[in-house]
């Protein structure tokens, strides 16, 4: 008889039950105070200063999401089920873009562009001048396409490789073309992996700032930014708009999910592998266009600007307002707010997944769901609901106005829903009999879960929290808001740097900060691919 008991710990419970409160405080802290300062949302939603920005931001992320979709599918597809040449290594290499924060491609794209730039550099030897000014909705919409399409290509490529291929090879034997194969066979079963990853492209690109911002484009993210600190009321009333956009589409995912044809996938068969014959050089040059503009361009442009500064301090021209020691502060402050949120994390949401996959509770299921949908929060809007909180309250304002703990909290309840679900697959790995021998051996909870949780469940954990870093380190509206004074990071400085046109020091810090995030999202999060 198992002794693993029925109902969970009074403890556990509540502990569950404070995890989702504080989860949800954010977006309840905004929706009181829009009340209680009359910004009056729905007043403003008929407003041109309202409208205007609302069009934008679903215009653009309407765009993105279908591009993504595409183009995500596409290279999904010609990865995993053709024999495109280097098919392996596009399977490591198509997932890259992710490391960027979209911010720097969105730099990296204006600069090389612009006059001086280095495409204007190299099309003024053969003379064509290929200068453009990109900025506005293409420029964001080109730049958040290329760097958000692995949300559509990771889950579609994950299920590609499950569906089992005794169907396509019927259809193929009753005579149904690739494409007919693939439109009446494969999509209808990987549609939900598409869909799931178009809604995360979607609410990516509505809680974007940074490339917005620099592609100068007037979206709700950027009009609140411009709002915050002049205008509370239309922040705060932009704010619910914007989180009540997300809400709408995250239930509209779930309703739309449950229509979707069941999946039944075999990982024992291997899929169907189509010959694309003639078109197997030409889907390699697709393939290769697209990482060459998502990873090899922006790279070689931040690399260029990194160089050309250093060359020009080392030679007499323009002394560099960094030093070693800035670039090596930055890096330090950022990798440890990001291994800090990244334990805060884990540690928040084992809780709930210890209610959830060990016991079914229902506090537990409640939670689950709390500390899911915060995915859907924009990092403005948690940074904002921060900021009016200190300033509201003598008492915040004196415990937690510019501390680490308010930055680690509002990183935590921004990412903490990156971690939930690996920890949860961890807990449920931990089979229940091991626990109920030890029990009969006279084990007590604590050395259980030492001995027996912590062995089992400690690689997935890390994975779970490997997400989180490296969310964490392309972060940038919580940490430009909430920061403590004196604590720059790297996304912060070179943002500002940007901002003030000091392209050789954004360059430097972005080649450190790409190649700190490429190295632990291969420790941390590809080697463990298995536990996501």
């Amino acid at each position: 008889m198992s002794m693993t008991p029925r109902s969970a710990p009074v403890g556990l419970r509540l502990l569950g039950g404070v995890v989702a409160l504080l989860f949800s405080g954010p977006a309840l802290y905004l929706l009181w105070r829009n009340f209680d300062e009359s910004a009056d949302p729905f007043g403003l939603l008929g407003s041109a200063p309202t409208l205007e920005p609302l069009g934008r931001t679903l215009q653009l992320a309407v765009a993105v999401s279908v591009s993504a979709a595409l183009l995500g599918t596409f290279l999904a597809w010609i990865s995993i089920r053709t024999d495109v040449p280097g098919a392996r290594i596009w399977r490591v290499l198509l997932p890259i873009p992710l490391v960027f924060p979209t911010f720097l491609g969105a730099a990296a794209f204006i600069r090389t562009l612009s006059p001086g730039g280095l495409v204007s550099d190299l099309s003024a030897e053969v003379g064509v001048d290929l200068t453009r000014d990109i900025r506005g909705f293409s420029g964001a919409w080109l730049v958040l396409t290329l760097f958000t399409y692995p949300y559509v290509y990771l889950p579609v490529a994950a299920r590609l490789r499950q569906l089992p291929g005794s169907l396509e090879e019927s259809a193929r034997v009753l005579g149904d073309s690739p494409t007919m194969t693939f439109r009446r066979i494969v999509m209808p079963q990987i549609a939900s992996s598409v869909m799931a990853g178009s809604v995360l492209v979607f609410l990516y690109t509505i809680s974007d700032f940074g490339a917005v911002q620099l592609m100068r484009y007037d979206t709700l993210t950027r009009a609140i930014h411009t709002n915050h600190l002049a205008r509370p009321p239309v922040a705060l009333a932009l704010s619910l708009i914007l989180l009540v956009l997300a809400l709408v589409v995250v239930v509209g995912e779930r309703i739309a999910s449950k229509r979707l044809v069941a999946v039944t996938t075999n990982r024992a068969q291997r899929p169907m592998i189509y010959r694309l014959g003639r078109g197997r050089w030409v889907s390699w040059g697709v393939v290769s266009a697209v990482f060459s503009l998502a990873v090899i361009a922006p790279l070689a442009t931040l690399t260029d600007w990194a160089w050309d500064g250093l060359r020009r301090s080392s030679t007499g021209g323009r002394s560099l307002t960094i030093d070693s020691d800035k670039v090596i502060e930055s890096s330090v402050n950022t990798l440890q707010v990001s291994v800090i949120a990244a334990v805060v994390a884990v540690l928040a949401v084992l809780p709930v997944a210890f209610l959830v996959g060990r016991y079914r509770s229902k506090v537990g299921s409640w939670s689950h769901v709390v500390v899911v949908s915060t995915f859907a929060l924009p990092g403005i809007l948690i940074a904002l609901a921060l900021t009016y909180w200190v300033r509201s309250s003598s008492t915040a304002n004196d415990l937690f106005a510019g501390t680490m703990l308010l930055l680690i909290f509002g990183l935590v309840v921004r990412f903490g829903s990156l971690a939930l679900g690996v920890t949860l697959d961890a807990v449920r790995a931990v089979p229940g009999g091991f626990h109920d021998a030890a029990a009969t051996l006279g084990a007590g909870k604590l050395r259980r879960f030492r001995t027996i949780d912590l062995p089992i469940m400690g690689p997935g954990l890390l994975a779970g929290g490997g997400l989180v870093l490296l969310s964490v380190m392309k972060e940038l509206p919580i940490t430009l808001l909430v920061a403590p004074l004196g604590f720059p990071t790297l996304t912060t400085r070179i943002f500002q740097s940007f901002e003030d046109a000091f392209v050789a020091e954004a360059g430097i810090m972005a080649v450190v900060l790409v190649a700190m995030s490429s190295l632990l999202s291969w420790f941390l999060v590809i080697r463990r691919a298995d536990h996501l």
